[in-house]
């Protein structure tokens, strides 16, 4: 994949804490923990993340805040029934620009996740794959697993990502967009076709 096919990067969060996000930036899970939010995350993949450590960086993905290049991925799938409490926000593609930025070419938790600087990481990158509306393959479930994976392919940002970086949100549907607007006057704007 090229640099200049990355438009923005996503990340999926609960519309109330986008108020804190707004003030402290997108913050790495290790310093997210000492505030109060509302996760949403898979408690056992989180502990897959603790765990496991970015060659060349001493650290664990948790000290990275983590970016999707296409929210519409299965993360947002599996939190399909959240539509009306859940927002995408939309950082600008200049993030991965920051310095000490790694790419994983599919979900940073899984086994066999690559992780490169941005040069390399965006060459290891399927882009058709990456952005595809979907990732079913009934006939094949190894392919499906693996293209399950890059779909959920991660910017990883050394601590936090400030919030000048963010553009806007995405919400599924008009009453996300009226609770959204409760919590914040940051840009926003409906996209089914973003959510599931």
């Amino acid at each position: 994949m090229n640099r200049h096919e990355v438009r923005e990067l996503h990340f999926i969060t609960p519309i109330e804490n986008v108020p804190s996000i707004l003030e402290h930036g997108l913050l790495c899970h290790n310093l997210v923990k000492k505030l109060d939010h509302r996760r949403i995350d898979d408690r056992d993949v989180q502990t897959r993340r603790d765990n496991k450590r970015i060659p060349g960086t001493g650290k664990t993905l948790h000290d990275f805040a983590n970016l999707y290049f296409d929210a519409h991925n299965p993360m947002l799938s599996l939190r399909r029934g959240e539509n009306d409490s859940i927002c995408v926000l939309r950082f600008r593609s200049d993030v991965i620009d920051l310095p000490g930025v790694i790419i994983s070419d599919r979900n940073a938790a899984r086994d066999w996740a690559l992780f490169k600087p941005v040069t390399e990481g965006l060459k290891i990158l399927d882009r058709e794959l990456l952005y595809a509306p979907f990732w079913l393959h009934k006939e094949d479930l190894i392919a499906q697993d693996r293209h399950k994976g890059i779909k959920c392919a991660e910017v990883l940002v050394p601590q936090k990502v400030d919030s000048s970086y963010i553009l806007g949100a995405y919400v599924a549907n008009e009453v996300a967009l009226t609770l959204f607007q409760q919590y914040s006057d940051l840009h926003v704007e409906v996209n089914m076709d973003m959510f599931f």
